[in-house]
């Protein structure tokens, strides 16, 4: 018997004959999809979420940075971004404030040693001319790896993963 619909002329609705809505088991499986989904989702946002945190600190750092480097130029005198490991913050001069590495970001300084106060506090110096001492940061988290390095021959700050 084939399923035919009919047009109820009264009220103008259609009504399928045979239709009988959505099985106990089909309602079950739709329920158990979307707790599974709800299951995996906030994970794989935090992950998604760190990496976004670690490139947004690695930026922020680059800039800073490039920034000491005009101003070095620009009041033709040597300017120096200071690390302090212990704390997970950097100091910029003419920013009022240090900035923090976020929590997790694992850090690893690599500058002279003339600029080198102990295994914890380090900078890299910019000079008049555009020059530098050189160095640079890796920042990493789990799998992500970021690295700003600074050339010492021409102070140019270079940022990639």
């Amino acid at each position: 018997m084939a399923k035919t619909a009919i047009l109820a002329t009264g009220n103008r609705s259609l009504f399928l004959a045979g239709s009988r809505g959505f099985s106990l088991l089909e309602m079950m499986l739709v329920l158990v999809l979307l707790g599974l989904i709800a299951a995996l989702t906030p994970p794989l946002i935090g992950k998604v979420m760190q990496g976004m945190e670690l490139q947004g600190a690695a930026r922020e750092l680059a800039a800073g940075l490039k920034l000491a480097r005009s101003k070095a130029i620009a009041a033709n005198q040597p300017t120096d971004v200071r690390f302090d490991l212990g704390k997970r913050a950097y100091f910029v001069p003419g920013q009022n404030s240090p900035r923090f590495f976020p929590e997790g970001v694992e850090i690893r300084l690599h500058t002279a040693q003339s600029e080198t106060e102990s295994d914890q506090i380090g900078s890299v110096r910019f000079f008049p001319d555009g020059t530098s001492t050189g160095g640079g940061v890796d920042l990493s988290m789990e799998n992500r790896l970021y690295v700003i390095r600074v050339d010492w021959l021409t102070g140019q700050v270079e940022f990639g993963e």
